[in-house]
């Protein structure tokens, strides 16, 4: 197997005319999911121990910047920023803290108090609705949100701060009204412009074209402004979306670790960096960290990780079907644990630090019953392979580790 290659035993359709490498321009990432993921009905506001350690691995990944809060939103929020912050001061961690904020003086103030306490930069992510909808909603017109934003932004930026302005519902937001807020918010500092799916609306074509106005717009201003996607999944394109972005140009990209996030949660960050690790696009950078950052973030914000969850599900690399069991099987046979966690398997489960997991069920064979005792250093005796099988057969569900036990047990003593 030494003298194979990749390529010597998959056909690879995804690289034919692949644009390489994705994006002509470098990217970094934000992650969100102290901030939005939390958001989310369901979930607990990790306490602050956890959330240090959230972000010391979200560090260990490689990932560039971090909401640490809504400061504005009350006291605890401010304190937790603060503390956030003094952390990734104090440990010099490379990853860069931001906190979002509506576009009002009041918002920005803790912000600008918790950089001054800390001695260091905050980034502000200044956020307005931008939609049709929403502006009927509120009752706001064009000069009261270009007042708001201007306000806002000036706040940030007479401290220091860097200032992203956000639109709120930007994919479902008129060209008309996003080209004088964006003018508004560059004419008064803001480095960056965040395009935000804020319910999961656009789809990859809707992307290319937002993307493109934005990228116009900015160099008809004849200004280096950067730009910001950030997506959620209502319509289960949130990772899909989030790789399109950067093909189509923009610079930086949001997400949350497992997807947290309101309704059915934002763009989940962790698959947007294994899938652009697949691509090649991720060239030695360490991801294995990961699976112990999505772990945490679901004991720290006490959900269950879905069995079906890509890479850190129960079942992510786990089969109890005969047919497949026994080509994974073959394939270790032939020397090289390559073939055998690819073989059935788009994610190479030891590229991140797990391995295919063969089970016994009432769709196994026998090469799933002489896997499973061999891996557990069991002889696999015919009289005993077959008994387990017979079991397996009459159930209708996966047998446990104790279930296999009993069966081995009870073999043991019909011998005796």
């Amino acid at each position: 197997m030494s003298e194979l290659s990749e390529s010597d035993i998959i056909y690879d359709w995804n690289a034919l005319q692949k644009r390489a490498p994705l994006s002509n321009v470098a990217f970094t990432f934000f992650d969100e999911t102290l901030r939005d993921g939390i958001q989310c009905p369901s979930v607990v506001d990790p306490r602050i121990e956890d959330k240090i350690k959230l972000i010391h691995l979200m560090n260990d990944i490689g990932i560039d910047h971090v909401d640490i809060g809504l400061p504005g939103a009350g006291k605890r929020a401010y304190e937790d920023v603060v503390e956030l912050g003094r952390e990734i001061r104090d440990a010099k961690l490379k990853i860069k803290p931001a906190c979002a904020a509506r576009t009002h003086v009041n918002d920005i103030e803790p912000v600008v108090r918790a950089s001054q306490q800390l001695g260091m930069p905050i980034e502000v992510m200044a956020f307005i609705g931008s939609s049709p909808i929403r502006l009927y909603a509120e009752g706001w017109d064009l000069d009261l949100m270009l007042k708001r934003s201007a306000e806002a932004i000036d706040l940030g930026v007479k401290n220091g701060l860097q200032v992203t302005y956000v639109t709120e519902d930007t994919t479902r937001s008129r060209p008309e009204v996003l080209a004088p807020l964006f003018r508004n918010a560059i004419e008064h500092g803001a480095h960056r412009l965040c395009l935000c799916d804020t319910v999961g609306h656009a789809t990859p074509d809707g992307i290319k074209n937002l993307i493109g106005f934005t990228r116009n717009f900015i160099d008809s201003l004849g200004v280096k402004v950067g730009i910001d996607w950030h997506g959620h999944n209502d319509r289960g394109l949130g990772v899909t979306n989030t790789i399109h972005a950067l093909e189509f140009g923009a610079d930086r990209v949001h997400g949350t670790i497992l997807g947290l996030g309101e309704r059915v949660g934002n763009a989940a960050l962790d698959q947007v960096l294994f899938n652009l690790k697949l691509l090649g696009e991720l060239e030695g950078r360490d991801l294995s960290k990961l699976l112990l950052l999505c772990r945490l973030t679901a004991n720290a914000c006490h959900i269950s990780i879905p069995y079906n969850y890509p890479l850190v599900g129960s079942d992510a690399f786990r089969t109890a079907t005969g047919v497949h069991a026994a080509a994974i099987i073959k394939a270790e046979k032939k020397g090289h644990a390559f073939l055998a966690d690819r073989i059935y398997s788009g994610v190479p489960a030891g590229l991140f630090g797990r391995e295919q997991e063969i089970e016994i069920g009432h769709m196994s064979g026998e090469s799933n019953v002489i896997y499973w005792l061999k891996k557990r250093h069991i002889d696999p005796q015919p009289e005993l392979v077959k008994k387990i099988l017979m079991v397996a057969k009459a159930t209708d569900h996966l047998l446990t580790e104790d279930e296999v036990r009993q069966v081995i047990k009870e073999t043991a003593i019909d011998r005796s």
